[in-house]
Formats: structure tokens, C-alpha cells, sequence
């Protein structure tokens, strides 16, 4: 298995961002006993872990991942989704999150006190999420005081580290997903007259033109450059100030992508994440978070054709759960691979199951009690807005 996943690897590497390019042989390192192991050993031994915990153990696995750590999860779902279902288990004495570290951050700070999160691999982290850093979020809320800028309400999207969605608690903000987007930010608006909206500018914009608001009343904030390399003038009359970051696999579809397949597949309809960038969006029919593109998909009308952009395990997957009544394609004829999400192995899900049975916890995620607080904040006003 670590052979074929290294194989897929490298026959993907010239289709990667810099980014991932750097990042993508980071994997946590394995005892040497689990490798090489077979996929019937592995399915065997993962099964015999669980039935041993039992009702202590809950997996949750994001849509994402690939199919092979999927099958494991007692859940499967987008961000928001799992967040909702850490509570619904007070007895499980383990949380297994299969998806990256921000994800299982929020898992920790919304679990009950006697639990305990892990990631079966620390190195499963997120682009975007780095792309907004608590003292560059510090800089910009002093800097828009400065520019005497006020009614500023911060929204982070889930994806962002622990410090982020603390800083925007403590300062009235909340956390939003993708399912979530809208409704989070008229929440917002009614609370302040601008919104500070991080770190995907592209979900942002994409979500308030969609309710109507102008692109001229929208600014992107450089968190690199001074006063995010804005005039004051420029700033004020803008509703929502745009965090210069983006998802490294949704900016690769493009209008182009769109225009071939309506050209391959006269009368395809295409479907794609809030994610991607304006333009790609208003080429589209719809768009939608992770849950709603299955949903629509799913509920579409027998005999129907789609193009959907979006990582490439959810889009397989979808293809094959909706075969044959439908047809599914992926957007990018190569696919799009969420690279951190993929170094979530088997492998390391049986290493980290095996560790409970035998008393030993591998890679805890812990969030530390100064950003607890206010990060619990903004997930508990996440999840009690409809």
C-alpha cells in the first residue's frame, strides 16, 4: 500500500502547486512493522483494533480522504458536519479524526474534558490554513485602527488554526464552513458594518456576491504588505475585507476546464465548491459546499451529467454512488488532489489504533487552555447559527 500510494505520488507531483511540491514528502514517519503490510492485513488488524475499543473509539473521517482510511470512519463528512457529531458521542474516550490539523484542533476544543483527539498523521496540515498567522491577523486588526476603520467583524473560515479562531472570539467574531458561509455572514452583518473574512478570499467573495454585494465593495488584504497594501480611502467604503489566501486544489479549475467539457458534454451541468474563484463560479450552474454538491448530485434527476470541481477522492466517490443513474466528471481531466489530506495512510491509522489497545496514545492533538476559550467561543457561535 505505501508503495502504490509513493507511485500515485510521483505520477502527481508535476501537476502540484510549490507549495505541496515542498510539502508532500513530509509524512510522520512508521515503526518499521507497519510497512509493507498488505491491504487485507491492514483491513483485518484496523477491524480487530476497533471491535476491541468499541464504544471508546469514534472515527471520523473528512470527504476527502482517500477511499482506503474512508471505509474505517464512522462518519463521514465536511468540516462543519463533523464538528456538529464530536458531541453526540460524551462516551467515546477517543476521537480519531482522519482529516488535517485544524480539523481535529476544533475536534479537541469542542469534545468533552475526558477525551482525547488524534490525528494519525501530524504532518496532515492545510495551505490555506497557513496562509493566515496570528501575529499577521494581530498587524491587520491594528492596522485597520489605525486607518480609522471600525464596525469590523472577523470571520475565519474552518480552516484556520486554533490561535486564528481565538483571536476572532475574543474579538466578536465566529467561525464559518463552507455549508455555512451565508448564513454566517448576515449573522455578521448584523453585528458590524464590515467584515474581515479569513484566510480564503475566494469563499468570501464568493458568498457575499451571492447576497448581493457588489465587487466594488470588496478589498483583498495582503497580510504581507503594509496596511495590506490599501489606502484608507480604499477600505472604508468596502463591506468585506478579503484575506489574500485560497485553497491551493480549488484554484486550479478554471473557466477554460468548463468551456472543454460543455464541449465534450453538450448539456453536462457544472457544479463546483465555493472554493474555486469568482470567474470559475459565475461559468458554473451551481456552487456549493462538499454537502451540498452531494446532495444535488445525488438528487439530480436519473440520466443526468456532471461536472463537478472539487477534490478528486470525493468526485470518484460521488461517480460511483450515483452510477449508473448518473454520470459524474471531474472538472480537471487530471484531478485534483488534496495532497495533505492524502498523507492519512492506513498505515497510520492501524498504527495509531493498535497504540489505544495497548494503552499508548499517539499524536494527541491538544489545544492549549489560553486559546481554548475564545476558540470555543467561535465554534459555539458557528453552531447555533441556522
Amino acid at each position: 500500500m505505501e508503495r502504490l500510494a509513493k507511485s500515485f505520488t510521483t505520477l502527481l507531483i508535476p501537476l502540484l502547486t510549490a507549495y505541496e511540491k515542498e510539502h508532500i514528502s513530509e509524512r510522520q514517519p512508521l515503526p518499521e512493522k507497519y510497512l509493507g503490510l498488505s491491504d487485507e492485513e491492514m483491513e483485518a488488524r484496523i477491524a480487530a483494533a476497533k471491535a476491541k475499543l468499541g464504544r471508546r473509539l469514534v472515527i471520523l473521517g473528512h470527504h476527502y480522504q482517500r477511499d482506503e482510511v474512508i471505509k474505517f470512519a464512522d462518519y463521514t463528512g465536511d468540516s462543519f458536519k463533523l464538528a456538529r457529531l464530536v458531541s453526540k458521542h460524551p462516551d467515546a474516550d477517543f476521537i480519531v479524526f482522519c482529516g488535517v490539523h485544524f480539523m481535529a484542533e476544533s475536534a479537541d476544543v469542542l469534545s468533552a474534558d475526558h477525551q482525547q483527539v488524534i490525528l494519525p498523521d501530524l504532518a496532515a496540515g492545510c495551505s490555506m490554513s497557513d496562509m493566515a498567522d496570528p501575529d499577521q491577523l494581530e498587524q491587520c486588526w491594528n492596522d485597520l485602527q489605525q486607518m480609522g476603520i471600525g464596525g469590523v467583524v472577523p470571520v475565519t473560515y474552518i480552516n484556520s488554526a486554533a490561535a486564528i479562531k481565538s483571536f476572532v472570539g475574543e474579538h466578536g467574531g465566529v467561525v464559518c464552513t463552507s455549508s455555512n458561509a451565508a448564513a454566517t455572514l448576515k449573522w455578521a452583518w448584523e453585528r458590524g458594518e464590515r467584515i474581515l473574512f479569513l484566510p480564503d478570499q475566494h469563499l468570501g467573495r464568493n458568498t457575499a456576491y451571492k447576497l448581493g454585494v457588489p465587487l466594488d465593495q470588496m478589498v483583498v488584504w495582503d497580510p504581507n504588505e503594509i496596511w495590506g497594501d490599501l489606502e484608507p480611502d480604499a477600505v472604508k467604503p468596502a463591506r468585506m475585507i478579503l484575506w489574500k489566501g485560497h485553497c491551493s486544489v480549488h484554484t486550479r479549475f478554471t473557466v477554460r476546464q468548463i468551456e472543454a467539457i460543455r464541449a465534450q458534454h453538450p448539456g453536462v451541468r457544472v457544479i463546483v465548491h465555493p472554493e474555486v474563484t469568482w470567474e470559475v463560479v459565475q461559468a458554473a450552474d451551481d456552487a456549493g459546499s462538499t454537502e451540498y454538491i452531494i446532495k444535488t448530485v445525488k438528487d439530480s434527476p436519473a440520466g443526468s451529467v456532471w461536472a463537478v470541481a472539487t477534490e478528486i477522492h470525493l468526485v470518484n466517490r460521488l461517480a460511483r454512488e450515483v452510477q449508473p443513474e448518473r454520470t459524474v466528471h471531474s472538472l480537471d481531466q487530471f484531478g485534483c488532489l488534496c495532497s495533505t489530506m492524502f498523507r492519512v495512510s492506513p498505515n497510520h491509522l492501524l498504527w495509531v489504533l493498535e497504540g489505544l489497545v495497548d494503552g499508548e496514545v499517539h499524536n494527541r492533538i491538544v489545544v492549549p487552555d489560553d486559546r481554548k476559550h475564545w476558540t470555543k467561543v467561535a465554534l459555539d457561535r458557528m453552531l447555533s447559527i441556522q
